[in-house]
């Protein structure tokens, strides 16, 4: 069968492993993006932390996967939280919105506020957004906007998104915010090309789409459920190891993410 090179590209720049509170390995989820054959890139964007999407990247190299994956992180910012992609170093939590975006772009990154507009410290609110864009200084300012997030925080901000996007020229993103392999894809950005190039030039020229579908909230509880009995596994493994002292603790979800500190073992 001949591919379909017209098609665009598709991708998820919002996912959650083990690493954080995912509830799958990044194994796990880029075993089941593979098997599905829908995605192109996805970006692995744990809460303060890259380790997992460093694994994820050269476990998706070493084995020859079709699905690239971009380095990410989820970073809490007093303004908000703030998806950086193409990260080489993790950005440290609790700083300005506008430090964080700054520590992205001084790192080669794009900085991307997730699920804004809802009335909660999570979420990135219009004023602040707007002082970024009107900055004299272009480090501090967004690259592009969420705009499609189907979760419950992303369903409440979703139009003030969209008009806001257009208004000030931003690139439309939709991304899952999956805590669950299952729920990966349930939103998506499309682009011209299929690349992780492809797509930072799509971003850059303001030519990405948003797609998706938001959840249910019976959906949202059977993960919370799932994330508990992770938080209690991970409580276990982390007291076993220092009981034993054998430089262990919980499992981060790729191999080598046992150990401490926690690392890519390709072997």
């Amino acid at each position: 069968m001949t591919p379909d090179v017209t098609r665009l590209g598709r991708a998820d720049l919002h996912v959650h492993t083990w690493a954080s509170d995912g509830t799958d390995s990044v194994v796990d989820v880029l075993e089941h993006v593979e098997a599905e054959g829908f995605l192109d890139i996805v970006a692995v964007t744990d809460h303060e932390r890259i380790d997992a999407a460093v694994a994820g990247r050269e476990i998706a190299r070493d084995r020859g996967l079709r699905v690239a994956v971009i380095v990410g992180e989820e970073i809490t910012t007093r303004g908000g939280h703030l998806v950086g992609l193409f990260l080489e170093t993790a950005v440290p939590p609790w700083k300005s919105l506008e430090y964080s975006i700054e520590a992205v772009h001084d790192q080669g990154g794009l900085a991307i506020p997730a699920h804004p507009f809802v009335p909660l410290h999570l979420c990135a609110q219009g004023f602040a957004l707007r002082k970024l864009l009107a900055s004299d200084n272009p480090a501090v300012r967004p690259d592009a906007l969420e705009t499609f997030n189907p979760t419950a925080l992303g369903k409440w901000g979703h139009r003030r998104s969209v008009r806001f996007a257009d208004e000030f020229g931003l690139a439309n993103l939709g991304n899952s915010d999956a805590h669950i392999k299952t729920a990966v894809a349930s939103a998506w950005t499309t682009f011209a090309g299929r690349t992780p190039d492809d797509l930072r030039a799509a971003i850059g020229a303001r030519t990405t789409q948003h797609h998706g579908s938001f959840h249910g909230s019976v959906g949202q509880l059977g993960v919370y459920t799932r994330q508990l009995r992770k938080y209690a596994r991970d409580v276990r493994a982390e007291t076993g190891g220092r009981v034993r002292r054998d430089g262990t603790g919980r499992d981060h979800g790729y191999p080598g993410g046992t150990q401490r500190p926690p690392r890519y073992d390709a072997g």
